[in-house]
């Protein structure tokens, strides 16, 4: 055990309990947590500073809400329904059209209006909120995905994960849904994660199920390779996400709309580690040269110019 400690420690992979001792609880102020804990903090604060982030058609935070939501969805034939306060995509329910009054998820399953108004009931109950604590409902857009991802993606979005500390980008993944992770994007469900080259966007070796991988396992398609269309906006916005919230360390979760382009999903001020593992390389080198340097980078520009020409 510890030979294999010791080998990890010699390729610069980071471990959670130095990452918590030495990075999040040294650089992410407690009080700053809400920003990020909380979508619609999330979304506010990126509108508030010019950043897009997916159309919010309404909030719902009460029994009595509940209990007319047919009225508040009428008007949308697609949505996405997801606790405020959630993670790891636990809670989340993606509805891709109408049959008559029933909902229709993205896996052709129907949902009549008691189970959809079971499903909220169960968000505002804290169900799937960190802590247990009540929650409340965000019914927002349904991002339609770049065609890039047509070919390497099981319906539901891919979504693209940055590590941004001190402002700086200094790893990024692409996560690709499959059959097994229910059109997730979400690697402990049984996403795939792609690791991608940070100064030119394109994906290198992925990983799925702890296996390295070549092919998407349910189209056949290959995941590395891919250029990553918008590259150099989404390095600019997720270099942006330091000053929103005043986190140095944070996970930044992207999405690319066909029609709107970039989107911030969501942050995150305790992101996994398994990215490492999609890049076949370790954060620390990386973390640590970006702690030398920091001082010197005075623009959102400069942070993502730096991570290009220093993490490619």
């Amino acid at each position: 055990m510890f030979r294999v400690k010791k080998q990890l420690s010699q390729m610069g992979v980071l471990g959670l309990n130095r990452r918590n001792a030495e990075y999040t609880l040294r650089y992410n102020q407690r009080r700053l947590y809400p920003l990020v804990d909380d979508k619609l903090q999330t979304k506010k604060i990126a509108l508030k500073s010019g950043i897009a982030v997916p159309e919010l058609y309404g909030v719902v935070e009460s029994e009595y809400q509940v209990r007319h939501i047919d009225a508040m969805l009428k008007p949308y034939s697609d949505f996405v329904v997801k606790p405020s306060k959630g993670s790891g995509g636990e809670g989340i329910l993606v509805i891709s059209g109408r049959s008559k009054n029933m909902y229709r998820k993205v896996d052709g399953t129907l949902l009549n209006p008691e189970e959809m108004a079971y499903q909220l009931f169960n968000i505002i109950s804290g169900m799937y909120s960190l802590g247990g604590q009540p929650d409340k409902v965000l019914i927002e857009y349904r991002v339609q995905f770049d065609p890039i991802f047509e070919s390497i993606s099981y319906q539901g979005v891919p979504d693209i994960r940055m590590i941004v500390f001190l402002g700086v980008p200094v790893m990024s993944m692409v996560r690709l849904p499959t059959r097994m992770s229910d059109g997730k994007a979400n690697l402990h469900q049984g996403a795939i994660g792609a690791g991608i080259d940070i100064s030119s966007g394109i994906t290198l070796t992925a990983v799925w199920r702890n296996n390295i991988i070549a092919e998407h396992p349910d189209t056949g398609n290959p995941v590395t390779g891919v250029k990553i269309p918008k590259w150099e906006t989404l390095l600019h916005i997720a270099a942006r996400c330091y000053r929103l919230t005043g986190l140095g360390y944070i996970g930044v979760d992207l999405v690319l709309d066909k029609d709107k382009g970039p989107l911030i999903l969501e942050l995150n001020a305790r992101p996994g580690l398994s990215i490492q593992v999609a890049n076949r390389t370790g954060l620390l080198p990386r973390l640590k040269l970006v702690e030398q340097h920091h001082k010197e980078l005075k623009s959102s520009q400069e942070r993502a110019a730096f991570s290009k020409k220093s993490f490619g």
